[in-house]
């Protein structure tokens, strides 16, 4: 099951529009209609260290750097959420029952991280039967019913 943007498939990064780091998703259970709503980076980025051949061939001015900046695409096409119990339903009941949409393509970490926030106020995911429990870890389900 792949990704859907648009009423298309997403298969590569090059599909997204360009300077694009990341997107909001939606993933639903056809049968039931529970469904999760989430954020997820194209991109990982991590500090590696230097190797010493690295040291030693370095020839700009200044201190040489211990570590440097390693960017690679991430998991994203194969990433079904961080939702324990939505993991646990695709194990049981397979994950061809389930919908993958992407609902908006982001282009900051800070819009990444406000689109999903408002999708989830808008999807009213702690008032109705979905996998979200909260809205960043302050808004709670038992909290507002």
């Amino acid at each position: 099951m792949k990704w859907l943007f648009e009423e298309k498939e997403m298969e590569s990064l090059d599909q997204f529009p360009e300077g694009s780091i990341g997107f909001v998703y939606k993933i639903t259970d056809t049968k039931t209609g529970k469904f999760y709503v989430g954020k997820k980076s194209l991109e990982n980025k991590t500090k590696k260290s230097l190797t010493k051949k690295e040291q030693a061939e370095w020839d700009k001015p200044g201190r040489i750097p211990k570590k440097k900046l390693v960017v690679k695409e991430s998991n994203w096409m194969d990433y079904w959420g961080s939702c324990k119990p939505l993991v646990e339903d695709l194990k049981t009941v397979g994950k061809q029952r389930f919908k993958r949409e992407i609902l908006r393509v982001c282009f900051s970490k800070k819009g990444l991280s406000y689109w999903e926030t408002y999708y989830q106020f808008e999807c009213k995911v702690l008032h109705v039967d979905s996998y979200n429990e909260n809205i960043l870890g302050k808004y709670f389900r038992k909290d507002v019913q």
